[in-house]
């Protein structure tokens, strides 16, 4: 897809972001915030993975919650299952990519913990096997997608699914899902 203009993209943008600002998604991230909220508090691990674009996103949430987002407060118990770039390589050369993230949730995930799962697409293999992992394991799992959620969708507890099929527009709803998360885990987290 190519745009015509910087005004004509920005609008689209706009109108995917009006599209996802519905009572079910306010509904569902409440719900969410609650499940994040929930593990910190009895010091559960909130694991966030996701590859390319979503795992930028996965490693921007876990900066907001280690470090802060807009209150001065301790630093949050969230390991971005992206970042360990000597362990991704390891295990995908050993053995596949497809289970790197599986392996990281087997590593540090927690029953009573939560693992927010983000694709686009809701079939990034890796991610799925990372929530299927986590069920097993007893953590809950909290999908960023698109798409309608793809495979993804039915593993979770909760879905926050970008009413979109575009890559860039499911990209920019997310963004500003997960700050709304972040904002909500902090504010609640504060003074804890």
């Amino acid at each position: 897809m190519t745009y015509t203009s910087l005004r004509e993209y920005l609008l689209i943008s706009a109108d995917s972001l009006r599209a996802a600002a519905t009572d079910e998604m306010e509904s569902v991230l409440a719900k969410a915030t609650d499940m994040c909220v929930d593990a910190l508090k009895v010091g559960k691990p909130l694991l966030v993975c996701g590859n390319g674009g979503s795992a930028s996103d996965a490693m921007h949430i876990a900066g907001e919650l280690v470090a802060r987002f807009l209150k001065e407060r301790k630093g949050l118990n969230c390991i971005c299952l992206s970042s360990n770039t000597a362990m991704i390589t390891a295990w995908a050369n050993d053995y596949d990519y497809d289970s790197v993230f599986a392996r990281q949730v087997e590593a540090y995930g927690q029953g009573g913990g939560v693992l927010i799962a983000i694709s686009t697409s809701g079939n990034s293999k890796n991610v799925l096997q990372a929530a299927q992992k986590a069920k097993a394991m007893g953590l809950a799992v909290i999908g960023l997608t698109g798409c309608g959620g793809g495979k993804l969708a039915p593993v979770c507890d909760v879905v926050l699914d970008a009413p979109s099929t575009f890559t860039p527009m499911i990209q920019q709803v997310h963004v500003c899902l997960y700050h709304y998360l972040c904002e909500q885990i902090e504010a609640r987290m504060a003074g804890v």
